[in-house]
């Protein structure tokens, strides 16, 4: 394919603050023609114009000509190998091992000391991620094995965070794409495999867990081959190594009948995977990747160098293709050692780097030498498919409990997420300026944002999550979809399939049960009909259901869905619960409140076991006389309390309810419109 971008001629030496100029080309970029603005308006920058740039948004070659006919060409320096270094990004599906593995890695290159105690998973940092048991950010790392600098790069597993995948695999060299040696490839495989594809990289394959007692090694490696095929891999990418480990055991080998202690197969794989192609000699190129922040040295950057050299207080040039170009310096340069970072003079082509000393830059922009501010093509990640709603928390309970409660405090929160989080966006409500649209790849993807701000001390409240529609090429609505896999034992298969086929399902594929009596069925669902039904299928299954999702693109709108099967129970009135009244109430259904526990009007309560809404009065005292006391008469006894988190609530949430988030608790609200006045 011969594409071409309009803005990819080559640039004047900058001789002032800024001062560019473009030749007049135009070109054809994914379909829509790019024509440069006249001469008189700022001039977009030029992309860099070596032979060969590897689009990260498209994944695919483009050909770059040399500089315009009547400028000046910049000396790009010639390509060579790097053989000291390579980077590498670890990458599966959810609860695979990725993280394990890079514990075993650590281990195997002699990273800590024989006698000292390392915790479990020591890459997911993150509070959060220990307590859910995913990584939720991508993280960096080196270690010197053998001679060679391996940067590794651990990602996330869950699709609703592929976008810190799809940012980081264009600074690496090679993936290792971790398969369970039991379940094979999953939804979420399949994702970051093709986008590693669509970019040209290299893929070894470690099929982990090779001692669960139902390993099927053969089975996983062939589905793996098949996946490559279906994803259109070249003859050379399908024609992956393999190395078979127990990241748990810190075993492996190139044979699943011959493992050895130690990760030595694992690091013999991944050193085989093909060098950086850099060029040292030629202008500085380094595009922001992540960005971090630190308390004493503020904001971070962190990227790989793909030409030149970068130096401490370094003067350099931030460039975008849409923005105008800003000379900064570069006040310290960092190269990550083993779990930390290691101050250093200077960094060449083929270093992942993390930078200080710019205060504005955002992902995607890139640092170059003044002398030739050559852009690389941005980041591009693919669109978000839910939105919610944040708002000022209204309720009567309103800043009692947080720190950060006004909408300015909001809107700054969620500002800074986004220079961070690119497959974010965050949109001002016009009609409610105390309210704003936040979008995100899925509601855990949202979900964890709301989490983390609330333990930051923020106070707001949350609408329910509603998918992003569009219009399509003929004009009609269109939706998301999502393919889900479910695996189930097989007597509780007709329930999972009821209620599939009720949210719009369409059957893609099942199979019969497998060795441990589980059957497996998949669907493409409109994610509509996914919001909410994780809690039902686990009930339905008596929690044996294991689901996985992932975006399975647009497609024409499928139609409304049934009402939600059970109303809510709403507090008849504030106040404090008694036992009086949650024994005269339990009877309409499960209840969420505890005794003495404060509730709001039309908070809501419980959930009512028919449909429909009903208010109760849980804040009931009992009537006392000199004969009767608090607590005589109470011999029913109360249920126990359902117990939601913030996950459950918003899961649960109808179109007219609301979830209000504070850092020490978590209530769902009726959203109640006001009664229209009686004519006088």
């Amino acid at each position: 394919m011969d594409v071409a971008l309009g803005f990819l001629s080559a640039a004047a030496p900058v001789s002032g603050p800024s001062t560019l100029r473009t030749g007049a080309v135009s070109s054809t970029f994914a379909g829509v023609r790019v024509t440069p603005a006249a001469s008189s308006r700022a001039a977009r920058l030029p992309v860099a114009s070596a032979d060969m740039v590897k689009a990260v948004v498209a994944g695919v070659d483009i050909p770059v000509g040399s500089a315009s006919e009547g400028e000046e060409g910049i000396n790009q320096g010639l390509l060579e190998t790097r053989q000291d270094c390579i980077a590498v990004a670890i990458v599966a599906h959810v609860d695979h091992g990725k993280t394990t593995l890079v514990d075993a890695l650590l281990g195997e290159a002699k990273v800590f000391r024989e006698n000292e105690t390392v915790q479990e998973r020591v890459m997911d940092s993150n509070d959060l991620e220990r307590e859910r048991g995913i990584t939720i950010l991508a993280k960096n790392l080196a270690v010197n094995y053998k001679g060679t600098n391996v940067q590794l790069v651990d990602t996330p597993g869950h699709g609703d965070f592929s976008a810190e995948v799809e940012r980081v695999l264009n600074m690496v060299d090679g993936v290792l794409l971790v398969v369970d040696a039991v379940e094979g490839p999953k939804p979420q495989t399949r994702f970051v495999l093709k986008k590693a594809i669509e970019m040209g990289l290299r893929v070894a394959v470690v099929v982990n867990k090779i001692d669960r007692p139902m390993s099927r090694p053969e089975y996983v490696v062939d589905h793996t081959f098949d996946l490559f095929v279906d994803l259109g891999a070249s003859d050379e990418q399908a024609d992956f190594k393999i190395v078979y480990a127990s990241a748990l055991k810190r075993v492996s080998g190139h044979s699943p009948d011959d493992l050895r202690p130690g990760l030595a197969a694992v690091f013999d794989v991944l050193l085989s995977l093909p060098r950086p192609q850099v060029r040292p000699s030629g202008p500085l190129q380094l595009m922001v990747s992540n960005v971090d922040y630190d308390d004493f040295k503020g904001r971070l950057g962190l990227g790989r160098i793909t030409s030149g050299t970068l130096s401490q207080s370094e003067v350099v040039v931030v460039t975008h293709p849409d923005k105008e170009p800003r000379r900064v310096k570069v006040n310290e340069l960092f190269r990550f050692d083993n779990l930390g970072r290691a101050s250093v003079e200077s960094a060449t082509a083929g270093d992942i780097v993390m930078f200080s000393g710019i205060d504005e830059f955002d992902i995607g922009d890139t640092l170059c030498s003044p002398d030739a501010p050559l852009p690389l093509p941005p980041i591009a990640v693919e669109e978000p498919t839910v939105r919610m709603t944040f708002s000022v928390n209204t309720s009567q309970f309103a800043g009692q409990e947080g720190k950060f409660v006004t909408s300015r405090n909001i809107r700054d929160r969620l500002q800074k997420e986004l220079e961070r989080n690119v497959a974010l966006r965050v949109e001002d409500q016009v009609e409610t300026p105390d309210s704003f649209t936040v979008c995100g790849r899925g509601a855990l993807h949202l979900t964890i944002l709301i989490e983390t701000m609330r333990r930051e001390g923020y106070e707001f409240m949350v609408g329910p999550p509603t998918v992003i529609f569009k219009e399509g090429a003929d004009g009609g609505k269109e939706e998301p979809f999502e393919f889900v896999e479910i695996e189930v034992p097989e007597e509780y298969m007709g329930a999972v399939i009821d209620m599939l086929a009720r949210r719009k399902g369409e059957m893609v594929d099942m199979t019969a049960a497998n060795s441990q009596g589980l059957s497996k069925v998949s669907y493409n669902v409109p994610t509509r009909g996914l919001l909410g039904v994780k809690n039902a299928l686990l009930t339905a299954t008596r929690g044996t259901m294991v689901m996985n999702a992932l975006f399975a693109g647009y497609r024409p709108f499928a139609g409304d869905l049934e009402a939600k099967e059970n109303g809510s129970l709403l507090a008849y009135e504030s106040g404090k619960v008694t036992a009086y009244g949650m024994e005269g109430a339990q009877d309409r259904g499960r209840l969420l409140v505890n005794p003495g526990q404060e509730v709001a009007k039309n908070q809501i309560v419980g959930v009512h076991q028919r449909a429909g809404d009903l208010s109760i009065n849980v804040v009931k005292l009992k009537q006392l006389t000199n004969h009767r006391s608090a607590n005589k008469g109470i011999d029913k006894g109360i249920n126990g309390v359902l117990e939601f988190s913030l996950d459950d609530s918003i899961e649960y949430l109808g179109q007219d309810e609301i979830v209000e988030v504070t850092p020490l608790s978590v209530r769902m609200h009726k959203v109640v419109q006001p009664k229209r006045g009686k004519r006088q």
